[in-house]
C-alpha cells in the first residue's frame, strides 16, 4: 500500500487547511493511521493518530486539528484551524498493519503572512 499526502500550501495565520492522505489499497485493515510532521532543522514529531480506540492529539495541536479516516475511500484527512506561524513544517501520513509501517511523501505547509 502506497500512501500519498496533498493539500499543503501557504495560508496566513489563523488559518485552515484540509490534508488528505490517499491509500493506494485498502486501509480497512490498518490499526493506526497517523500524522506526522517536520519543520525544517527539527526532529519528526506525531501530530495527530486514529485507531479503533477514538483519536489522539499532540498538546501542540489540540483543539485545533482532527484527524479522520474514511475506511470506504481509502482516505484520511488532517483538518487543520487557527494555524500558527509554527505548524510550518512538512506533514506525512503513516499507517500501521500488522505491526509494518508505511509511509507517503509528505505535503509542505508553510504558514506565514
Amino acid at each position: 500500500v502506497q500512501l500519498q499526502a496533498s493539500g499543503g500550501g501557504l495560508v496566513q495565520p489563523g488559518g485552515s487547511l484540509r490534508l488528505s492522505c490517499a491509500a493506494s489499497g485498502s486501509i480497512f485493515s490498518f490499526n493506526l493511521m497517523a500524522w506526522y510532521r517536520q519543520a525544517p532543522g527539527k526532529q519528526r514529531e506525531w501530530v495527530a493518530s486514529s485507531t479503533s480506540g477514538g483519536t489522539n492529539y499532540a498538546d501542540s495541536v489540540k483543539g485545533r486539528f482532527t484527524i479522520s479516516r474514511d475506511n470506504a475511500k481509502n482516505m484520511v484527512y488532517l483538518q487543520m484551524n487557527s494555524l500558527e506561524p509554527e505548524d510550518t513544517a512538512v506533514y506525512l501520513c503513516t499507517g500501521v498493519r500488522s505491526g509494518t509501517s508505511y509511509w507517503g511523501q509528505g505535503t509542505l505547509v508553510t504558514v506565514s503572512s
